[in-house]
């Protein structure tokens, strides 16, 4: 018996990250999923995970997940439409304009077909990095086009708030260039950064902080996973970049004779720039972060103590909004950034306090 929206069978198509993690969010619903991969040891290792079961001849999903890389979406989505009549065939590959102009191309039916992409991911990919809670709280972006049904559209938006996501209808296009900027040139940016460290001195290195992490993080991705999404998001991606080159040349202009008139004038409304920027982003409900009070407590540096402070926050009777944790590998302490509301700010300090935390600042 199933917990959620959706009944019948899923078919589940790639056994990555994503795939096996929808497969563990809809098996922990009790949905009936069929889990296939191209490489029969991912395929294993996903159903091993308990992510849906293997193919048969008598199954008869109603709806398929295509989890496979860009370059070859449009293909694999056009095979299963053929070979399953009567489903619903979505993709999440994080473009969506070139393989609706790809299924097109293949004069495939598009009434069946929904395309969408979930704002989820790890900088790890792979079955073994698949979790049932990869997409909670996360948007869901679906893609519907002229050519699509209703049902087809409500099935899909159905397996979103199925895996607890937040189902939100863009454009093709639209898409595409928002991911651009939000998704796309950040691991571009994230990478170049990384690349400066392959020939930096140790003792240089050694000395990162929190910063170098945060900024950094997304470069571990795998680069040829990377490459196929870039490459099929390039004219947007190039817009931006093209953008953000024009500010850093200013900036490197500047930087290079800080002396000169305006140049701390560029510096500073390109720092003031980024503080207004940093602003829009959405945290928890879509709630800025600015809305919350921060407080630092210091921890030490041994096992168990991250656990006990968020069991003191849960006894003193505050919820904790965000959460940033930094930690240097030299350091004995670590901090613990929590965000939460403003009215219950100087409460929390003050108990966690006489409770024996050290409160930064």
């Amino acid at each position: 018996m199933t917990t959620g929206r959706l009944s019948g069978t899923v078919r589940i198509v790639g056994a990555g990250l994503l795939g096996t993690s929808v497969g563990l969010a809809l098996r922990a619903l009790g949905v009936d999923v069929v889990i296939e991969d191209s490489s029969p040891a991912n395929e294993k290792l996903a159903i091993d995970y308990g992510a849906g079961r293997a193919a048969s001849a008598e199954d008869s999903p109603n709806l398929i997940v295509v989890c496979v890389p860009p370059d070859v979406t449009g293909k694999v989505v056009a095979a299963e439409l053929a070979a399953n009549p009567h489903a619903v065939v979505t993709d999440v590959a994080s473009v969506k304009a070139s393989v609706l102009a790809d299924l097109r191309a293949r004069g495939v039916d598009l009434s069946r077909y929904v395309g969408s992409h979930p704002m989820a991911g790890r900088e790890r990919g792979g079955a073994i990095s698949g979790r049932a809670d990869l997409f909670v709280s996360r948007p869901w972006v679906i893609s519907a086009s002229s050519s699509n049904s209703a049902a087809s559209v409500q099935l899909v938006e159905n397996l979103a708030l199925d895996l607890g996501a937040a189902p939100v209808r863009v454009p093709a296009e639209d898409h595409d260039r928002a991911v651009a900027l939000v998704s796309h040139v950040p691991q571009l940016v994230s990478s170049l950064l990384a690349a400066r460290l392959v020939e930096a001195e140790a003792g240089d290195v050694a000395l990162a902080g929190q910063g170098l992490r945060d900024t950094t993080r997304i470069a571990a991705s795998d680069p040829k996973l990377w490459m196929q999404i870039l490459g099929a998001n390039s004219a947007p991606i190039a817009r931006v970049l093209h953008e953000l080159a024009d500010d850093l040349s200013k900036v490197v202009v500047a930087m290079d004779d800080v002396d000169a008139p305006g140049s701390l004038a560029t510096i500073g409304r390109v720092l003031e720039a980024g503080n207004r920027g940093v602003e829009r982003i959405p945290g928890k409900h879509g709630t800025k972060h600015t809305a919350y009070a921060q407080l630092v407590v210091i921890i030490e540096d041994k096992p168990g103590e991250l656990g006990r402070l968020f069991n003191e926050v849960g006894e003193i009777g505050v919820n904790i909004e965000e959460l940033k944790l930094e930690h240097s590998p030299s350091a004995q302490v670590g901090l613990v950034e929590l965000y939460v509301l403003p009215g219950v700010a100087d409460r929390l300090g003050a108990e966690l306090s006489a409770r024996g935390w050290r409160i930064a600042g």
